[in-house]
């Protein structure tokens, strides 16, 4: 059986009185793909944020890297990747600029240099067009490359083919698919279903904070 990476018991988080995810339990496991599905709203972001140690769950604990618990998450931090919707790029800089700068915030790690991960994603390191005139897709793929920086054996992805087009969808799909080969888990939110069944291991459904269905994907 693979090894477990993270582990949700009775995870719920509210803000105020709201309730953005109710009572979720789930273990993801080293090697696999897992497709969050659901309506906006429905706490695919937030689960996200709190596998990612930066919401703390309010009720229920969540365990990470063979029980590291989620108040010591920041020494696990470097192991878990998170691409959050938004870019998180300086469009001024080019791919290369920025992942110099991000770097230099693991300096404990050791981590890829920023031409690997560059070169990781498909991206040319040599490239100096600042990343502000990037397609969608070239912004996704830098973003990826931040993200894998410090190695991380967790990828939390969200949108990951966020307007993108078809051709550069598929080069991220087969990116991912590649990254998982590697013993990675990859937890991604999309709206796309499609999109991610050549590379998913299971298909979570959320609805109102709720975990209301788990479905192993078909055999590939």
């Amino acid at each position: 059986m693979a090894a477990v990476l993270a582990q949700l018991d009775n995870v719920s988080r509210l803000f105020g009185r709201f309730p953005a995810l109710r009572k979720i339990s789930i273990n993801f496991q080293a090697g696999r793909c897992y497709v969050l599905l659901g309506e906006n709203g429905a706490g695919k972001s937030t689960l996200l944020r709190v596998l990612a140690g930066l919401l703390e769950p309010t009720m229920g604990t969540a365990h990470f890297f063979a029980g590291g618990k989620a108040e010591k998450i920041t020494t696990q931090r470097a192991r878990i990747g998170y691409m959050s919707h938004a870019p998180m790029l300086y469009d001024e800089l080019s791919a290369v600029e920025n992942l110099q700068y991000f770097a230099g915030l693991y300096r404990t790690c050791a981590c890829l240099t920023p031409s690997a991960a560059l070169e990781a994603v498909g991206l040319d390191p040599a490239l100096t067009r600042p990343v502000g005139q990037f397609s969608q897709g070239m912004r996704q793929r830098t973003s990826l490359a931040r993200v894998l920086l410090p190695q991380p054996s967790l990828l939390l992805l969200d949108e990951p083919f966020s307007n993108m087009d078809v051709a550069s969808a598929a080069r991220m799909v087969a990116l991912l698919a590649g990254l998982r080969a590697g013993n990675r888990t990859v937890v991604l939110t999309t709206h796309q279903r499609s999109l991610a069944e050549p590379l998913a291991d299971y298909f979570l459904t959320m609805e109102a904070g709720q975990l209301t269905a788990m479905t192993e994907a078909p055999a590939r």
